[in-house]
């Protein structure tokens, strides 16, 4: 027996994975991330800081040496993208945290055991 409805059909399922926010965020920020790490590896050949972008053209295979060069800058802000993704939309936001500085945190003071300190009460 099939799972199917009769007289419907199925549309094959790509990237159902993109539907989910957190997949999506994910996709997103790793895409910036490569973006600026190919950028970053674009201005290092463009700048050739201590011959760099002649050490890699001289070598034998120029591809490989830029290819772990591109791939150790996507690793690193790749990841630092999605991280500061993930801790960015993941703090807890409280309705009443929409004051006039746009809801950054503040110091709130507060009185313990009637207003006496803990470290000079006795025992």
């Amino acid at each position: 027996m099939s799972d199917t409805i009769p007289g419907k059909e199925q549309k094959p399922r790509r990237l159902g994975f993109l539907r989910l926010p957190l997949f999506r965020l994910l996709a997103i920020n790793l895409a910036a991330g490569m973006a600026v790490a190919a950028l970053l590896v674009g201005g290092l050949l463009a700048l050739n800081p201590s011959g760099l972008r002649d050490l890699i053209l001289a070598d034998s295979s120029p591809g490989t040496a830029l290819g772990l060069l591109l791939f150790g800058f996507v690793v690193t802000f790749g990841s630092a993208a999605m991280g500061t993704a993930i801790m960015a939309t993941g703090l807890p936001r409280r309705a009443d945290d929409a004051g006039p500085r746009g809801g950054l945190p503040r110091l709130v003071t507060q009185e313990l055991n009637g207003g006496v300190p803990a470290s000079s009460r006795q025992r």
